[in-house]
């Protein structure tokens, strides 16, 4: 049984503002570099195979985590949030007919206006994850990470999740066929010259 360790990028100039960053492809802001090049893989995630996201974020923060260059799939893309997509929550709030509402409230089926389904993330992401037969470590997105951490604990959108997900931080979920595990806790990346 393969396991997944995930790892969400670094910052951006949209993270920091509070913008809905999707599929919108923005890069990792100079802090974020700084910060990332402070830090490496912990043992055996330094060794084993690094998948990303096309997108730019999470590209460099996997580049710069691992020192070398992810293999890259589109299937860790980030979900397209449509409409929502550069706009910040509390804007999305405000505007009555954005049909913008917390995650707790989405449930599998929901898709924001323009955007992509939630069933339709995780089934892009499922057919990928199923293909892994070694343990990888992706370096992707919040949005990615839900959906998969959601299928290991059982969270259906609907509520509060049994997880929070922060920067820095590895979270590995075992994957069986049929069944997927979150495993307890996290695993820090490790300060380089430590």
């Amino acid at each position: 049984m393969p396991r997944l360790a995930l790892l969400r990028h670094g910052h951006t100039p949209w993270n920091r503002e509070g913008r809905i960053q999707g599929r919108t492809d923005v890069p990792l802001d100079d802090a974020a570099r700084a910060q990332l090049q402070g830090f490496c893989l912990p043992a055996p995630w330094d060794t084993a195979k690094v998948w990303s996201s096309p997108l730019a974020r999470a590209f460099e923060t996997a580049q710069i985590v691992s020192d070398r260059n992810p293999v890259t799939d589109p299937a860790l893309i980030e979900m397209d949030f449509g409409d929502w997509e550069g706009r910040k929550s509390h804007d999305l709030f405000a505007d009555t007919t954005s049909g913008f509402r917390h995650i707790e409230d989405w449930g599998w089926q929901f898709s924001p206006p323009g955007g992509e389904r939630l069933t339709d993330v995780k089934n892009r992401l499922n057919r990928w994850a199923e293909t892994l037969t070694e343990d990888a470590l992706a370096v992707c997105h919040i949005g990615v990470m839900r959906v998969l951490m959601a299928q290991a604990t059982g969270w259906d959108f609907d509520g509060p999740a049994p997880f929070q997900i922060k920067r820095n931080r590895l979270y590995i979920i075992h994957i069986a066929e049929g069944r997927w595990q979150l495993e307890d806790g996290f695993t820090r990346l490790v300060e380089r010259g430590l």
